[in-house]
């Protein structure tokens, strides 16, 4: 019988590690576009009373999209550590492997499948 294994190669490790980074850089531009979104000069003459509550509902909504943003770099920060400190890609709930598929898809995900129905399954009995 084959050995379950336990954790992933270097080279895989390698390969997400390049995924995250290129998914890093893409966040953190984005970011920095909605940051921008929200900082417009409001001290320009041609700003109208008008355009006022349109730009402030489109401020919010930039705004809570840079939140998500910057939640969204943060757990890829967090999936890098993980790699760095060999806990990339194990399951916090059920210590298995994560599926390298779900991985690839959701490089910053920290349950497998199975652990996310263990968790909700916890949710549900609260």
């Amino acid at each position: 019988m084959a050995e379950e294994k336990v954790r992933y190669s270097d080279e895989e490790l390698q390969e997400f590690k390049e995924i995250i980074l290129e998914k890093l850089e893409q966040a953190e531009a984005n970011y920095e576009l909605l940051k921008a979104n929200i900082m417009v000069d409001e001290s320009d003459p041609t700003f109208k009373v008008m355009e006022e509550g349109a730009n402030t509902l489109s401020k919010e909504e930039a705004s809570q999209r840079a939140q998500r943003q910057l939640e969204f770099i943060n757990k890829l920060q967090a999936a890098l550590r993980r790699i760095e400190n060999g806990t990339y890609g194990i399951c916090r709930v059920t210590g298995k492997l994560i599926p390298k598929g779900r991985l690839l898809a959701v490089p910053h995900a920290t349950t497998s499948i199975e652990g996310k129905e263990i968790e909700q399954q916890r949710k549900n009995r609260r």
